[in-house]
């Protein structure tokens, strides 16, 4: 089933994620409704509040090519789409800066600093704790769909001048969006 995808200016975007207590089939079907808007959408992640849910549920997909040659042969062993019930990062590492998307601000991009290497854990579709290690856009969109789960926006890591490049379509999408920045 395809989802209506929450865009800035809503206010479910701020809100923090509740843990999942259990995994239930209700929250895998969530998942997979979740997955195939993400790539209806042409996206490379997906958070709960995006499709204005509160659980702490994020899915990822990122595509052959998208990453180095160094930082894919680094993540290869990770399965693709991700699906990461109760996230959190334990540990990170170096820096990266690089233009960053989201499927909830449709026409603004900009560049983002982020860290270059991540240590998440996770419960997976099946209840078990999982943990990986990403490097590179992996690293990247991971800490993306994270940040959506604590109610942070990407362009809350914007520079002020990268906001005032943007804030004529940031005023119009909030508005068009229920009014919340």
């Amino acid at each position: 089933m395809n989802l209506k995808i929450i865009k800035y200016g809503d206010p479910v975007l701020r809100e923090k994620a509740e843990p999942v207590a259990v995994v239930t089939d209700a929250l895998r079907a969530l998942a997979a409704d979740m997955i195939e808007t993400m790539h209806r959408s042409k996206g490379v992640g997906l958070a709960a509040e995006q499709v204005g849910r509160t659980e702490k549920l994020c899915v990822i997909d990122i595509p052959e090519g998208c990453e180095n040659e160094e930082d894919e042969a680094f993540n290869a062993p990770i399965q693709m789409p991700l699906v990461l019930f109760n996230p959190e990062i334990v540990s990170q590492e170096g820096s990266q800066r690089d233009k960053e998307g989201c499927l909830s601000f449709p026409g603004v991009g900009g560049s983002i600093t982020r860290a270059a290497q991540v240590v998440c854990q996770y419960l997976d579709e099946n209840n078990m704790p999982q943990m990986i290690t990403a490097r590179g856009f992996l690293a990247r969109a991971i800490q993306h769909e994270l940040d959506h789960l604590n109610g942070i926006l990407y362009v809350d890591h914007m520079s002020a001048v990268e906001r005032l490049t943007f804030a004529p379509k940031l005023k119009r999408l909030a508005a068009a969006n229920g009014g919340a920045r």
